[in-house]
């Protein structure tokens, strides 16, 4: 079996892990294809073989691919996603970081989630995508978000004004820092931390959430996901920024741009006894009292 490895950093507080786990790929006799940028770092810290296969490009994952592993957080998992695209390879996300809503099986379970997908012992979780197209074109192919495109405010203090439209009617104008547009799986990202509310995966919607509203009536909003939405920015400023998954690009006063529901989707490895519900609960410490 063909497995794709995925990682931004080697130090030496995650080197064990990279460690324990291509020593468990070879245990299971399954071919590791790592990242070229990871590979080097591998290489140079962790004594991998300069013989070792390796993909630099999301064409890579068209054939000979069967499984991809991101090592590291949240960001890691999403970098590992603009690889896979439309592939339908299955990623699993092993955290090495902090919080780990999508990269959530702990390090320290590394090879007993190893095990638990060798004996297939998992289930497909399939998670949308959003894309964003404008006459500029800004992103070129990389256009598709996993979490969340933004717009927002730069290089000011004042508040900018995002005219929304949806399925071609008129929703509202955000007097604010900014408005996101965020799947299912970013309402744990970014929107949650403006206010957006927590959506289960796999409810076909996108969430409106406006970054410091000016008007305190104005409140995140959950729309079916098959209704494109039509945003434009005006304020004082000549240029704003557009932000897919933290990537940001200037755009100009006015300029109009269409969200829409990806055509594909991406398949995450999950486990029975490792759901949505029990990662919410232990990350957001739901239940606990504190006071105990």
């Amino acid at each position: 079996m063909n497995v794709a490895v995925f990682g931004r950093k080697v130090t030496k507080e995650n080197i064990g892990y990279y460690n324990e786990f291509l020593s468990v790929l070879q245990d299971f006799g399954w071919n590791p294809i790592v990242e070229s940028n990871l590979k080097s770092l591998l290489v140079k810290k962790a004594g991998l073989s300069e013989s070792t296969d390796e993909f630099s490009s999301h064409e890579d994952f068209k054939s000979g691919i069967d499984l991809s592993f991101s090592i590291g957080g949240d960001g890691t998992f999403i970098e590992n996603v603009k690889f896979v695209r439309d592939s339908n390879v299955p990623v699993l996300g092993i955290n090495t970081g902090r919080l780990g809503f999508l990269a959530n099986v702990p390090k320290e379970h590394l090879e007993e989630a190893m095990g638990m997908v060798k004996a297939k012992k998992f289930d497909h979780q399939k998670r949308s995508l959003i894309r964003v197209e404008s006459e500029a074109n800004h992103f070129g192919e990389d256009n598709i978000a996993f979490n969340e495109i933004t717009l927002q405010k730069k290089d000011t203090s004042s508040m900018i004004t995002v005219h929304a439209s949806l399925g071609g009617k008129y929703l509202n104008s955000y007097w604010a820092d900014g408005l996101i547009v965020a799947t299912p799986s970013g309402s744990t990202g970014y929107s949650l931390s403006c206010g957006g509310p927590i959506i289960t995966p796999g409810c076909q919607v996108h969430i409106l959430t406006p970054i410091a509203p000016h008007n305190l009536n104005v409140r995140p909003m959950v729309v079916p996901d098959h209704m494109s939405i039509k945003l434009s920015i005006e304020g004082r400023n000549r240029t704003y920024l557009m932000s897919i998954d933290g990537n940001s690009v200037p755009i100009k006063n006015e300029e109009e741009l269409t969200i829409s529901k990806a055509n594909y989707m991406i398949n995450v490895i999950k486990f029975e006894d490792n759901n949505f519900l029990d990662t919410i609960r232990t990350k957001m410490l739901w239940g606990i009292d504190k006071r105990n």
